[in-house]
């Protein structure tokens, strides 16, 4: 039973990892999708 506590908490860091790069994904791409065209360079 001991390993399926630290199965368990691998899978969880496996699945944590993955889901906060996503979200910073997600916020980067709004923002250069977004954000960007309404301020352009010049």
């Amino acid at each position: 039973m001991p390993l399926a506590v630290v199965w368990h908490y691998w899978i969880g860091v496996a699945l944590a990892v993955p889901a906060i790069l996503a979200v910073v994904a997600v916020i980067v791409g709004y923002l250069y999708k977004v954000k960007m065209p309404q301020y352009p360079r010049k």
